[in-house]
């Protein structure tokens, strides 16, 4: 099915935006797991997967609206330390968030309603698991302190 141009570039573009977001979770779990916080690896692990379904969705949907998928991620922007490596990733999901509802309107100016729906389950997936998982974290780094913080992580 040929597809509205502008809604194949558009989904181009986020798509080299959740590959940009897997390979930063990617990292970020692997460094985790190399320091030890056994609970931060698994549950950024998670997030990698989540973003390389994400993409593959993505992909998918360019495919069939017969788009050539570009499968350069975004320049990502990794932590170095705990608290920036959640911040960095914070950061990362309101960019996401900001694209998807960016991309839900184009989609429904364009009458493209399966790519709407699309958009709008990884939206939600954005703001009610990855963001707000985040912005937890944080906000128990604040209150408790980073190393009784990451005591709790270590297993």
């Amino acid at each position: 099915m040929q597809g509205q141009p502008q809604v194949i570039e558009y989904l181009k573009e986020l798509l080299r935006g959740e590959l940009a977001a897997r390979d930063q979770y990617f990292l970020h779990s692997r460094m985790y797991a190399d320091w030890g916080f056994t609970k931060l690896y698994e549950r950024i692990n998670h997030e990698m997967e989540e973003e390389t379904q994400h993409a593959d969705a993505l992909l998918k949907r360019i495919l069939f609206l017969e788009g050539t998928p570009d499968m350069t991620p975004e320049a990502m922007h990794p932590g170095q330390t705990v608290p920036e490596m959640l911040r960095a990733d914070l950061a990362l999901e309101y960019k996401v968030r900001e694209a998807l509802a960016k991309g839900i309107t184009l989609a429904e100016q364009h009458g493209d309603y399966q790519t709407r729906e699309i958009l709008e389950l990884q939206l939600m997936d954005t703001e009610e698991d990855h963001a707000y998982w985040l912005e937890q974290q944080l906000g128990m780094i604040d209150r408790i302190g980073l190393q009784n913080y990451l005591q709790t992580q270590a297993s």
